[in-house]
Order: C-alpha cells, then sequence, then structure tokens
C-alpha cells in the first residue's frame, strides 16, 4: 500500500473530514501529531473510508495510515436477503454494498459477485425476461462500478440461486435461498504473498480447438505458486458447451491445485474502471471483445496464487441423500485441516438439490456451519457443478486419485470447499 493508493476512493478528503488542529488543546494536538504509536491505536478502529479521510490530516497521519491500510488482508463479503426496487436503485445487493463500503476495513483490489437472476428479470418484466435480464444486470454492473474503487477488478454472475451468510458475523447461520432476491459479494484487498487474478475465454465459432497458451497468459499453467482455480462456465445451454469446457478444463486437471466453481445463467460483469486510463483503441478492442465473451458461450473465473493458500473441496455426489451422509462429507473436509482464520467456505449446487434433494431445507449449509462455526459459507446453486475431493495444503490427502485424471463436470452434485488465504494480521 503506498500513499499514492490513498487516493483509490476518489477525493475523500473533503469537508466531510478532519482538516486542522484548531479545536485541539496543546496537550491533544502534541500527542495526535508526534506519537505514531497513538495514531495508530486509534486509527486501527477506522473502517478504511474513514481513514482515507483521516490521511488528509497531516504527513504523520497519512503516513499511519497507510501502514493500517497495508496490514489489513482479511477477506470481506457484503450480502443481501430481501428485496429492492429498480426505481429506488436497483438490486438489493447494490444498496447493501452502498451501506457497507462505509463500514469495511479493508481497500478492495478485486471484487466478486453473485446474485439471482429471476429478480432482475421480474424488475424489467414489461420488456420480456430476455431483453431485461440483460438491461438490468447492465445497470446493476456499472452501479456496483461507480461505488468501487476505480482500480478494483470486478467479475459478477448472475444464477438460478444463493447460498449466503449473512454480514455482521462470520459465525451467522448461512442460508440456502433456492429462489428471491439475494446476493453477495467477496471482497479481497491486496494480501502480502498472494495473487488474485481474473480471467475470461469465449469460444471461437471459427476454431474448434482451444488455445491452450491462453491458460498460461492468465496464470493457469506453468505457474508453481498457483493454489486454488475458482472457474465458471456461462451459456453453458448452447450447443458445444461441454465440449468446449472440457477443452479449458482438462488442461487444469492437476492434483496440485483446488478446482471448483459451476455452469451459472449468464456473466453480468467483467471490468474495471482502470479501462479509461486506456488508449481510446484498446478500449474499443476490448469492448468489443467483452461483448462478444457475455454473448457467446464463456468461462470466467480467479486464480488464486501464493505459498501461504491452503484448500480442500469434497464433492457430495447424488449418494449423499441425508442430513447422515451430508456430515459424513463435512467430516471429511474438516479432516484436511485447513485453518479457518481468513478463510471463506464455498458452496456449489446443482438446482437439483437443496430442499428438492432432502425434502428439507438448508441440510449441506447447516452441516458445514456445524463443522466450521466461524467460517462464512457462500455460492450458488447452478446449471452443472465444477470440481472433485481434493486438498492443497501439504499435510493431507482427502483421498487416493491412483494417477487418473479426475472427472471435472458433475450434474446434481454439490462442491464444497474451503480456501484459507492465511494470516489476516
Amino acid at each position: 500500500m503506498s500513499e499514492m493508493d490513498l487516493d483509490l476512493y476518489g477525493d475523500m478528503g473533503d469537508s466531510n473530514g478532519p482538516r486542522s488542529h484548531n479545536s485541539l488543546d496543546t496537550q491533544e494536538h502534541y500527542v495526535l501529531s508526534s506519537l505514531a504509536e497513538v495514531v495508530e491505536r486509534v486509527m486501527s478502529f477506522l473502517p478504511s473510508k474513514t481513514l482515507l479521510r483521516a490521511a488528509c490530516v497531516c504527513r504523520l497521519w497519512r503516513v499511519c495510515a497507510c501502514r493500517k491500510l497495508k496490514a489489513r488482508q482479511k477477506i470481506t463479503w457484503i450480502s443481501s436477503i430481501g428485496a429492492g426496487s429498480m426505481d429506488s436503485g436497483g438490486h438489493s445487493l447494490v444498496h447493501a454494498v452502498t451501506e457497507e463500503l462505509e463500514k469495511i476495513y479493508i481497500i478492495p483490489e478485486m471484487f466478486l459477485y453473485f446474485t439471482d437472476f429471476e429478480s432482475l428479470n421480474d424488475h424489467g418484466a414489461h420488456g420480456g425476461p430476455k431483453k431485461a435480464k440483460k438491461k438490468h444486470g447492465s445497470e446493476m454492473a456499472t452501479a456496483l462500478e461507480k461505488l468501487l474503487p476505480s482500480e478494483c477488478q470486478i467479475v459478477g454472475l448472475a444464477t438460478p440461486g444463493i447460498v449466503v451468510t449473512p454480514i455482521g458475523s462470520a459465525n451467522n447461520q448461512p442460508v440456502e435461498m433456492e429462489d428471491g432476491e439475494c446476493g453477495f459479494a467477496l471482497l479481497f484487498p491486496k494480501i502480502t504473498g498472494v495473487k488474485i487474478q481474473k480471467f475470461q475465454f469465449f469460444k471461437d465459432s471459427k476454431c474448434k480447438v482451444f488455445d491452450e497458451s491462453k491458460l498460461e497468459e492468465a496464470g493457469l499453467k506453468n505457474n508453481p505458486d498457483l493454489r486454488v482455480v475458482l472457474i465458471f462456465g456461462y451459456n453453458t445451454w448452447r450447443h458445444g458447451a461441454t465440449r468446449f469446457l472440457h477443452q479449458v478444463l482438462n488442461p487444469l486437471n492437476e492434483k496440485s491445485i483446488i478446482i471448483a466453481g459451476g455452469q451459472v445463467e449468464y456473466l453480468a460483469s467483467f471490468s474495471s474502471q482502470t479501462l479509461g486510463s486506456l488508449p481510446l483503441s484498446n478500449q474499443r478492442n476490448y469492448n468489443s471483445r467483452n461483448t462478444q465473451g457475455t454473448d457467446c458461450i464463456g468461462v470466467v473465473g480467479l486464480a488464486l496464487s501464493g505459498q501461504q493458500i491452503q484448500g480442500a473441496t469434497v464433492l457430495l455426489d447424488q449418494d449423499v441423500y441425508d442430513e447422515k451422509t451430508v456430515d459424513s462429507a463435512m467430516q471429511r473436509l474438516k479432516a484436511a485441516n485447513i485453518p479457518t482464520e481468513n478463510s471463506v467456505g464455498l458452496m456449489f449446487a446443482c438446482v437439483g438439490r437443496g430442499e428438492q434433494h432432502y425434502k428439507k431445507k438448508n441440510v449441506e449449509a447447516d452441516s458445514f456451519r456445524k463443522h466450521f462455526p466461524n467460517v462464512p459459507l457462500l455460492g450458488f446453486f447452478g446449471n452443472g457443478e465444477i470440481g472433485c475431493d481434493r486438498v492443497v495444503s501439504g499435510s493431507f490427502t482427502l483421498r487416493e486419485c491412483n494417477g487418473e485424471k479426475d472427472n471435472l463436470l458433475h450434474g446434481y452434485t454439490t462442491v464444497m470447499t474451503l480456501i484459507h488465504f492465511g494470516p489476516s494480521k
């Protein structure tokens, strides 16, 4: 975190922030303008936006604020459950992000969000479902981009259902929302020793073979520090989608990395406001590629690299059919001994599971909470699942793979994943 990074949210030194010490008596003035230890202790209680305003006071406060922001490396999430209004600003997740960005203690560098797609259609039903989802999905993406720091990378996806832990505490009970308006966002700060890189590939109708060199460009091949790949297919209802997904996944199918994700309804956002700094010709090329990428069969995701990252996944297949068998699967995930501090649980389930499968609500989310009481669980119900039983921690193996490639594409399953990002400092 450099001092220039303090300008990410724009001009934070407005009239609402402190500007002078005239109102302080001499002793207070001396302490708060001279003793870095005291200033940093006070600043440890300030959310990031308030801290950015405080950084405008003087050089000491700026240096202290920069140091505090650099030390904040905890993964954060924002979630929403309940209806919003397109007339008053859109989806409920936009309202939640608007409010919670004032309270968070990090500056996000990567913003990964998921929202239910039906509510976007409902809000715009007068234009027809297909037209509505594109229009209001785009409006939501634009609204979120305006709220976030200018350098923040954004990936957004719309899915049939959402799995969400209500904001406020990591030990809140996660909820499987198979219908109704809801959404969540994962906010990744700059983490020492960790690189988070987004990627996007789409099927080229003129070429039947996927160019694997693109994987290396995205940090997905020949990357010894790669630990986790979160990967999501969209427009996979179209002819040729399964073949394309296999072409992308097969070269990644290595036992040294975690692969987890699923198939969503559509891509809502894949952008960064850094686009405005590019030459105009490059912006046109980017917009052309991005538009094509949202309309055709495609894959997006995040490559998580860094030796401190640890992860494990278990696959809940059709043999997992009641609370007892779900509990057994969670025990296997627990046995991987992945640290739970600064970790997140991810659940990617088939639309055919949930209450329809178990004849009871929230079975898988409840079991996760039982075994991981202090880890937020987030995810979605989708049209297919990506992943397998696998652990990358260096100390434990969930199962022997017998040297064979794992099957990564599934249906009527749930992929349950735990990822640890190292100490949060």
